[in-house]
């Protein structure tokens, strides 16, 4: 985005889905109430996190199948599948399926590297097989190639009664051209734009280079250029961005009082880089939707985009996620330039 004049084109919104472990449907129940909020308010797309072993939702795919029979027009995406924990044909499978069955509208996010908690998981996970696993990005290259109706079997033609193919089946057009790579890393970027891929970046990156330890939006405007300079569709090569951003505006006295000390608590993280992978955390926006939109014109990184999809505080309530939802519809995105679908 070059200047505040340019209005912001898509508005999305990412939520984890926490559910409690005793009871986990009110919890599922909830994020689907969610995405069919976000499609009433206008919202371009809804986006799930995945959480495995975790209490937040494990199999978005199965979730945003839910989903796409509750909805009719928002487009739906996972924020990121990390493909460590899968299989890519019977992956390519799945998103294919919910691809039909929401009419084209899904949007698979993914992202490579070894599973989190490797070495308590690879027993569970791989048990044959775990020390020769590549989690690199030839497993993305892999799904790609079966969701664009590639070879997977050396064998089509009908056996007796049972016909069957050398795809993945059901085959869904245009599926390919709607996966987006969550880059975090120069790396990262430059290959997701040189394979094509749209890019989702977050509120995480790498500080990588001299000079970027403390400057976030830099960072992330470095990243997304680098990936349009290798994306063949250049300027154009679509990337939408994930900060966390909390409209205040209708939020009641104990609303804001617990979004302002979820920031707090989160604001050390963002003062330096964390751990061996030097990640830098993006400090969490809260305020009125005046103040978060001088604040986003001001970000390098938000300059550099014209959509994008916020993420939802984990741990709030489904009444915190209304509020915020709405205030983000009727208030910050159109502070943004931003207006709703029909």
């Amino acid at each position: 985005m070059p200047d505040p004049s340019t209005p912001l084109r898509r508005l999305g919104f990412l939520t984890i889905g926490l559910f409690d472990a005793a009871d986990p449907g009110p919890g599922h129940e909830s994020t689907l109430q969610v995405i069919e909020l976000g499609e009433q308010l206008g919202f371009d797309s809804a986006w799930l996190r995945h959480r495995h072993l975790q209490h937040g939702i494990s199999s978005p795919v199965a979730v945003l199948a839910a989903a796409s029979q509750r909805t009719r027009r928002i487009e739906l995406g996972t924020a990121v599948t990390p493909l460590a924990w899968e299989n890519p044909l019977r992956l390519a499978e799945d998103l294919a399926t919910v691809d039909v069955l929401s009419g084209g509208r899904l949007n698979p996010g993914l992202s490579v590297g070894p599973p989190m908690r490797w070495d308590d998981v690879k027993q569970a996970l791989y048990p044959d097989t775990a020390e020769v696993e590549d989690f690199g990005y030839g497993r993305v290259e892999r799904l790609l190639g079966m969701l664009r109706g590639e070879p997977v079997s050396g064998f089509s033609g009908t056996v007796g009664i049972e016909e069957f193919s050398d795809r993945v089946q059901p085959h869904s057009p245009g599926l390919a051209d709607r996966t987006w790579y969550g880059g975090a890393s120069l790396r990262s970027a430059r290959w997701a734009g040189e394979h094509g891929l749209n890019l989702l970046t977050s509120s995480v990156v790498k500080a990588e280079e001299p000079g970027e330890d403390h400057d976030f939006a830099s960072v992330q405007q470095a990243q997304v250029r680098l990936f349009r300079e290798h994306h063949p569709a250049g300027a154009a090569a679509r990337v939408s961005q994930g900060l966390v951003a909390v409209p205040t505006d209708s939020a009641t006295r104990e609303q804001r009082e617990k979004y302002a000390a979820y920031a707090a608590a989160r604001l050390p993280r963002t003062t330096s880089p964390q751990g061996p992978a030097r990640l830098l955390f993006a400090p969490d926006l809260v305020g009125t939707s005046d103040q978060l939109a001088e604040q986003l014109h001001a970000h390098a990184g938000f300059r550099e985009v014209d959509e994008v999809a916020f993420a939802l505080p984990f741990s709030f309530e489904h009444d915190d996620y209304v509020q915020i939802l709405t205030d983000l519809a009727t208030r910050l995105g159109p502070a943004l330039g931003w207006r709703p679908a029909p």
